[in-house]
């Protein structure tokens, strides 16, 4: 692997280089804990508090995530929200067509969302599909009064018309490039990076 330090608006950065690839980095470990700090209290001011909340975190990275959101709301209320843990694979359109009731597993709830307003969190808005699989996940499992959507990167290049309620950052991408967000409690490091396949001139 190459690293090269380059200049940019927010300061130096690194770029790394991986055969054809290159990884820069768009979000370090600080600026992602003051990006989830103000994605909670943007939670928190919409709804005028926590009371009614819940926190359903999508897997894998939308975990850890929704954890830290938790615990920054716990500093600002002194309120300890429940987390529930959602895999959308067998509810996703794209990716089990031929199941007409797909069932799916392992999702770990094991509260009342009846009537609740259920914080839905994922890492990376791209298309929307895993969005639009959530959402029909939620639903299986009861009624909520509201459904938020709060992720920590919206890509763009939407294919469904969905949008997020509450955006970490929003970073331009081309449809070939990859959006990793990376958390210590899954990869050992935490920060979002940008890969962009290397062209030809």
């Amino acid at each position: 692997m190459i690293c090269l330090l380059a200049y940019g608006a927010e300061g130096f950065f690194v770029i790394f280089l991986m055969s054809d690839k290159i990884q820069s980095k768009i979000i370090d470990a600080e600026g992602l804990n003051r990006t989830i700090a103000r994605l909670a209290l943007e939670i928190v001011e919409r709804n005028r508090g926590a009371e009614n909340l819940v926190v359903l975190g999508v897997r894998t990275r939308g975990v850890p995530i929704a954890k830290r959101i938790i615990a920054q709301i716990k500093q600002i209320e002194n309120k300890e929200l429940p987390l529930g843990i959602l895999d959308v694979t067998m509810y996703r359109d794209d990716v089990f067509k031929k199941i007409k009731q797909p069932v799916v597993q392992p999702t770990e709830i094991d509260f009342e969302i009846h009537g609740k307003v259920v914080i839905l969190v994922d890492d990376v808005l791209y298309t929307g599909r895993t969005v639009r699989a959530a959402l029909d996940a939620v639903i299986d499992f009861g009624r909520p009064s509201k459904i938020q959507l709060a992720v920590l990167v919206d890509r763009g290049h939407r294919e469904l018309p969905i949008r997020a309620d509450y955006v970490g950052e929003t970073i331009a991408t081309e449809m070939d490039d990859e959006v990793l967000v990376n958390f210590k409690e899954v990869d050992g490091r935490d920060g979002v990076f940008l890969v962009k396949q290397l062209k030809e001139i």
